[in-house]
């Protein structure tokens, strides 16, 4: 799954990033939504024929950390070590997640450029030393403002809550040093007003520039009171904050301050995809510590919705998270990917049913698309003893066919590799299927193989080749989104002997016709997707 390096290339390539997760526990459905779609968009990229550069990783430090691993009785690398190895790398992989680099914030060339970093601010006149006391949940790593506190009920009455977490916060009073964060709020409201595609959905937007607009408070960037994190060069009695070390991993992954040539050539990421709680780490306090030092600032910032389980948002805290391979296990990896990028639009909460998989998976992913790829293979394979035949001319039905598919390259290029609109890219390519299958209906192919004339042979052979060639510029659009099963259809048509790898042919130059030449061999391959078993019950 290795992506074509930067380093070896000359001009910048296109980077996207995830956040880098928590390892206090396992991944549940969120980690994994946010994952797949930056896959997703990073393959539709190469497939474009750009460089690309794909990260993720994890985030290994802070008190949430120390004290699950205190509670199970082992060190914070110890049970960084343990998830990372046994649950997040694997879930990636088995996900086909394609990234170029894995960071994990306990690894030397972060935690040494981490310093580094800090202590040019601290050399700047950036950061200085104060007190601070107020109202700290440890889930978020942040201390909070006491307007977005909850009123406690129930066991928690009387005590203020987190609105993410939903649990009490802690009041803590320490010494720590201070990031000159109220300096940039002016800064970034003209950032913000300069570049409107800076934060999105909008409404992302519009949450941030009005947080900004009631004024910034300077920002701890130090903890004294636990010693798991980046030591402060200057006083190691301090830990670096752990959303500083965190945020810099985008920096040090690529190579500040140590590798020039590679970090000029990815830096700054052009798209960073965060979920919506941890949007203003990303487009406040990011963009601020990049201005500081004078380094270029990330394109966009995509705030994806939640997922929602039962009014919810998927989390272990909630006890609603579940772990993808629950449902790779029934319905396969490639319609996992497909799923929650087609059913949910991407910036906007969503709610996730195991009904509501089973009916599109049956409706679209078997019916649509997959019986379509079944059916075409079976007639040539009848009619023309698995040998593509040459179309002859084509009728209005092929000329309505071949606007179709212009339109849904068109369409899907520039909702996916644009405006992150994964679902309406996803729906521009399935409404040409759903053409491809209406087109075959009318036709009656099955019909018309009765007439024996050169006619009828004749137009026989433009209904399948004019199907079979649908199918092809199909494989090539959805291999990004699901790659194994687009791949399927590339072998049944026999593309590969002819045009080359998959993963070689250019998403915008699918709608072009006439690419799959006449002589190929068709075979009829195992079904894409395999008709679903009954609900597993727990």
């Amino acid at each position: 799954m290795a992506a074509t390096g930067t380093e070896k290339q000359g001009g910048k390539a296109f980077y996207v990033s995830t956040p880098i997760y928590y390892v206090n526990d396992a991944p549940h459905l969120g980690h994994a939504y946010t994952t797949v779609a930056g896959d997703v968009l990073t393959r539709w990229h190469r497939q474009r024929g750009e460089k690309v550069w794909y990260l993720t990783g994890t985030d290994e430090h802070g008190q949430k950390i120390m004290r699950t691993a205190e509670a199970n009785g082992v060190s914070p690398q110890q049970w960084a070590d343990k998830l990372v190895d046994e649950a997040w790398r694997p879930l990636w992989e088995h996900l086909e997640i394609a990234n170029d680099d894995f960071i994990r914030t306990t690894q030397q060339r972060h935690t040494d450029r981490v310093q580094e970093f800090v202590q040019d601010l601290y050399d700047k006149g950036e950061i200085y030393k104060g007190g601070y006391e107020g109202p700290y949940c440890v889930g978020c790593e942040e201390y909070k403002l006491p307007g977005e506190l909850l009123d406690g009920e129930g066991d928690f009455a009387g005590q203020k809550l987190c609105p993410i977490h939903k649990k009490p916060v802690e009041i803590l009073s320490e010494e720590n040093y201070f990031f000159k964060l109220s300096a940039y709020g002016d800064k970034l409201l003209a950032l913000y007003e300069a570049n409107p595609g800076f934060i999105q959905p909008e409404s992302a937007r519009n949450e941030v520039v009005n947080f900004v607009r009631q004024g910034l408070q300077d920002l701890s960037i130090s903890r004294s009171t636990f010693d798991w994190g980046i030591p402060i060069p200057w006083d190691q009695k301090h830990v670096i904050y752990v959303w500083v070390d965190a945020l810099l991993n985008y920096a040090t992954a690529v190579g500040y301050n140590e590798n020039q040539e590679k970090f000029e050539a990815t830096f700054p990421a052009d798209v960073h995809l965060v979920g919506k709680d941890i949007l203003r780490f990303h487009a406040v306090i990011w963009p601020a510590m990049l201005m500081a030092q004078g380094l270029p600032l990330p394109g966009k910032i995509a705030a994806n919705g939640w997922l929602m389980v039962g009014g919810e948002k998927m989390s272990k805290s909630n006890l609603t998270g579940i772990k993808p391979q629950d449902l790779t296990s029934h319905f396969g990896v490639d319609a996992y990917r497909w799923y929650f990028l087609r059913a949910i639009a991407f910036g906007q909460d969503g709610s996730f049913s195991w009904e509501d998989f089973s009916a599109r998976y049956t409706s679209e992913l078997a019916n649509d698309y997959g019986n379509l790829a079944s059916r075409v293979a079976a007639m040539v394979g009848k009619y023309f003893d698995g040998v593509l035949p040459e179309a002859a001319a084509d009728s209005e039905a092929e000329k309505a066919l071949h606007d179709g598919l212009a339109t849904a390259v068109a369409v899907a290029d520039r909702k996916i590799g644009e405006e992150l609109d994964f679902q309406g890219g996803i729906l521009a390519v399935f409404d040409f299927v759903k053409q491809v299958n209406g087109y075959i209906t009318e036709q009656e192919p099955w019909k018309v193989a009765k007439d024996d004339s050169a006619e009828g042979r004749a137009r026989l052979a433009t209904i399948l080749y004019t199907a079979a060639e649908s199918l092809r510029a199909v494989a090539v659009l959805l291999n990004p989104v699901m790659p194994d099963t687009s791949q399927k259809l590339w072998d049944s048509l026999g593309a590969e002997a002819v045009l080359g790898a998959l993963a070689d042919q250019r998403v915008q130059e699918a709608g072009a016709w006439g690419i799959l030449p006449a002589g190929t061999t068709v075979t009829k391959g195992a079904v894409l997707f395999p008709r679903l078993e009954e609900k597993p019950t727990a």
